[in-house]
């Protein structure tokens, strides 16, 4: 019979560290007098793991360019359709509350990358809503979804309340023909 040897598991971050300061506090006890340098060393290793373990922790989304019956259109994550709020001024959103329900804004943490898929030829930036969260604007434009919108292709928020646009690759509104009417709707 074979005696049972148990495999070794990867370190995480947090116990490397921890042996790391082990190391480190156990060589300074000793009197020599590289130990300080040694500590400072292994400390900036650890800061240097511990750094590049929370930068590769975000996702990334790319912007990318669909076509429908009212033309080009821009769409973000899962392919779904992202629109325009005619009365936003450039990175500042004035839909909140019922509104922001309505039309999730297109918000990314601040560990996530954006990505401008083929023909995307905008700047693709953030701004700070005023509940913290970071929106995504296309040349200054806010970007938001549709909660109508369940699938990619779906534009059902094409020309809502006269308002409410297609994202255009180009920063034009689309025409608001072939949408429905939700004027009397709050929150739109």
């Amino acid at each position: 019979m074979r005696p049972i040897v148990p495999t070794p598991r990867p370190l995480g971050l947090a116990a490397l560290f921890g042996i790391l300061l082990v190391v480190a506090a156990c060589s300074s006890s000793t009197g020599g007098s590289s130990a300080p340098s040694a500590a400072a060393s292994v400390a900036s290793a650890a800061a240097s793991a511990a750094g590049s373990a929370a930068a590769s922790g975000g996702e990334a989304y790319e912007v990318k360019i669909a076509t429908g019956s009212m033309g080009q259109y821009l769409t973000g994550e899962d392919g779904k359709t992202l629109y325009t709020f005619a009365v936003d001024k450039p990175n500042t959103s004035n839909c909140a509350d019922t509104c922001a329900t309505n039309w999730p804004p297109f918000t990314v943490a601040s560990d996530d990358t954006l990505k401008a898929g083929d023909g995307v030829t905008g700047k693709l930036t953030t701004f700070a809503r005023a509940d913290g969260t970071m929106q995504v604007a296309y040349d200054g434009a806010p970007l938001y979804y549709f909660k109508n919108d369940t699938k990619a292709g779906d534009t059902n928020g094409q020309g809502v309340s006269g308002k409410w646009f297609v994202a255009s690759p180009t920063g034009a509104a689309a025409p608001p023909a072939a949408s429905p009417s939700t004027s009397g709707k709050p929150g739109y």
